[in-house]
């Protein structure tokens, strides 16, 4: 599919409103190997209501005016072309598709040094979240752009307790969960923040199982806003069920997000 080998031809017309937000890039990692999933068929190309997970998740950031290109790491390149052939034209033109790394957080990385330069802003967003809304990238965007990071989170519902693994194990303690966030995506920050914090990153990337993380690790402040439940991100079978009930109850389709 040609169109995914090359990036669109940037928009000439800008925005003239200068409390507007600003364009940014989106990463979708998509090199894992979806080992919790199982079957011989990857995650992100299982049919949701008719269309690959991917795909859903594409179009979800595709659609928006302000955003100029999407990066997807994969190793995978044939599968990731094949699920998104079905996309209009003027949303596989803004793809493109990178070598992934050797673990979520290196492919995060191949992302971002493949993306615009002029764009400073990048958000993180799981392949396998196909049923973000707009309203909730329009949110962290904002919030991030306020403060210099943001991400979606949950509260956590569970009674999380510490112990000293594997099962069975004594409970050292039980951990208050007012306090305690179940990280979504998108995940914003600035380019530049984003790649002084993978060239500085104490601890080896394989270690890394969030985003923000990486700026936490640098001190930097990180903001969370209240995430939703339809997005949640696709890990076993189990959750195509859930996500296919909830996108017929979509409207509209998440394929008109940030259209204007």
């Amino acid at each position: 599919m040609s169109a995914l080998l090359a990036l669109a031809p940037r928009p000439t017309a800008r925005r003239s409103d200068p409390s507007s937000m600003p364009d940014f890039s989106v990463i979708l990692p998509a090199a894992g190997s979806s080992s919790r999933f199982g079957g011989p068929v990857s995650k992100l190309f299982q049919p949701l209501a008719g269309l690959p997970v991917l795909a859903w998740t594409v179009r979800a950031f595709a659609a928006r005016n302000d955003v100029p290109q999407i990066v997807i790491p994969s190793h995978d390149r044939p599968a990731v072309e094949q699920s998104l052939q079905t996309l209009p034209q003027s949303q596989q033109e803004k793809i493109l598709i990178c070598p992934g790394g050797d673990c979520r957080a290196g492919s995060v990385h191949a992302g971002i040094e493949a993306s615009l330069k002029d764009i400073e802003w990048i958000a993180v967003h799981d392949a396998a979240r196909p049923l973000v809304s707009s309203e909730l990238i329009d949110r962290v965007l904002a919030t991030a752009v306020a403060n210099g990071a943001a991400a979606a989170a949950m509260p956590a519902h569970l009674t999380i307790k510490q112990a000293a693994g594997p099962l069975p194990a004594r409970v050292q303690r039980t951990i208050p969960r007012r306090d305690l966030w179940a990280m979504q995506t998108p995940q914003i920050a600035r380019r530049a923040d984003y790649l002084r914090c993978f060239a500085t990153c104490p601890v080896p990337l394989a270690e890394v199982t969030d985003d923000m993380q990486l700026l936490e690790l640098q001190d930097l402040p990180v903001w969370l806003v209240q995430g939703e439940e339809r997005n949640l991100k696709i890990t076993t079978p189990t959750d195509i069920s859930l996500a296919d009930l909830w996108s017929r109850s979509l409207v509209p389709s998440p394929g008109t997000p940030g259209e204007g």
